[in-house]
């Protein structure tokens, strides 16, 4: 892996050098007067800026143009969705455990100090890995087939609480397009009340009532596609905790087995 990152960044090197070199030898020959350069480079540095800003007026006119209603609507949709999103994925990293550590520690401690050390190291790590470890070593006194009971249903716990909050994205996920085809819905009738309004079907009318009904669905839609793309995210972190906590439940049920027959 170091030989591979070391390989990609002569190329890296390499590559910028040369591209360096032909700009600097075009710039050499072409040698454009300064007042050119001046223009040239006013021009590029006020692009960014312009564009930027009517990326931003853009979106603010759709916004208006959805109907302030449905478009706050959907904006709060996202807004609370991207909460519940950050919060759990801050808890499932703080979740995470390096869990061939902890079972070295912990089988250091049980040879070491018994049982009370062992738990003190489950104390002292966060996860909930080191809460089912410290479940079932409680428990050691009454037999392997307790152990392993307690550390099945206290995983169940723990796997709740990993899940804990995925429903509500999962809800926001369904409602954005919802309150988007709702919105579609109202401006389309509302463009039809326009129509029998006027008497006459006037394109540039139908086109208009069309457009803004549609914004609203499209701004459904993309909440809906950022979320989803999170949500799967955290599932599939979920699943990684979730097979780490049975793995590493599995290897502390064959330290404590060993523990025991040394005993």
């Amino acid at each position: 892996m170091k030989k591979l990152f070391t390989l990609v960044a002569v190329l890296g090197v390499l590559s910028f050098g040369a591209s360096t070199f032909v700009k600097a030898q075009d710039q050499a020959e072409a040698k454009p007067d300064s007042a050119m350069v001046q223009e040239q480079d006013a021009v590029q540095s006020q692009a960014p800026a312009a564009e930027e800003q009517s990326l931003h007026k853009a979106i603010k006119t759709k916004f208006i143009e959805g109907g302030p209603e449905f478009m706050a609507s959907i904006l709060l949709t996202l807004i609370f969705g991207l909460a519940i999103v950050i919060e759990r994925i801050i808890y499932l990293n703080l979740a995470s455990t390096n869990t061939k550590k902890l079972l070295k520690n912990i089988e250091d401690a049980l040879q070491n100090g018994g049982v009370e050390a062992a738990k003190e190291v489950c104390r002292n790590t966060r996860g909930p890995v080191a809460s089912i470890f410290y479940q079932g070593l409680d428990r050691v006194h009454e037999g392997i087939e307790v152990v392993e009971k307690s550390i099945v249903t206290y995983g169940s716990v723990m796997m709740g609480q990993l899940e804990s909050g995925l429903t509500w994205i999962s809800l926001f996920i369904a409602i954005a397009p919802m309150l988007g085809f709702m919105g579609t819905v109202i401006g389309m009738i509302g463009a039809f009340d326009a129509i029998q309004a006027a008497g006459d079907i006037s394109p540039s009318l139908v086109a208009g009532g069309i457009k803004v009904a549609l914004i609203t669905t499209v701004f459904g839609l993309i909440v809906a596609i950022i979320l989803q793309v999170f949500y799967n995210y955290l599932l599939s972190k979920i699943d990684r905790i979730t097979n780490d906590m049975e793995d590493a439940s599995v290897s502390l049920l064959d330290i404590l087995v060993k523990y025991n027959l040394k005993k």
